[in-house]
């Protein structure tokens, strides 16, 4: 094989190498493509993810506003439940002495 020879079957190696390379990233391109089908879905879901997400920032926000409202109100329930059992405490105590004062005078 002279060197004419040699040239011509690299030149043709490389040009099968870059046509085969051309070819298999115009195939690669064409499988890939996005369609404007495919997009207007991809917009769709985006939006709806949108939404979805203000929904549950604002089903967190009345979730936290519900549990201060409780909170405070169970707070209050307490304050009122230990003023009561207070308020009883010392009815008793008054009845006792009461009863131990006429028991002392009738008897």
């Amino acid at each position: 094989m002279n060197r004419t020879e040699l040239i011509i079957v690299l030149a043709i190696i490389l040009f099968l190498a870059f046509a085969f390379g051309w070819l298999a990233n115009w195939l690669y391109r064409k499988f890939n493509r996005v369609n404007t089908s495919n997009v207007a879905d991809l917009d769709h879901m985006a939006s709806a993810l949108h939404e979805a997400e203000e929904t549950r920032d604002q089903a967190v926000q009345y979730m936290q506003q519900r549990e201060a409202e409780l909170t405070n109100t169970v707070g209050q329930s307490k304050a009122e439940l230990d003023a009561a059992m207070e308020g009883l405490g010392e009815a008793r105590r008054e009845v006792a002495e009461l009863r131990a004062y006429i028991e002392a005078h009738v008897s």
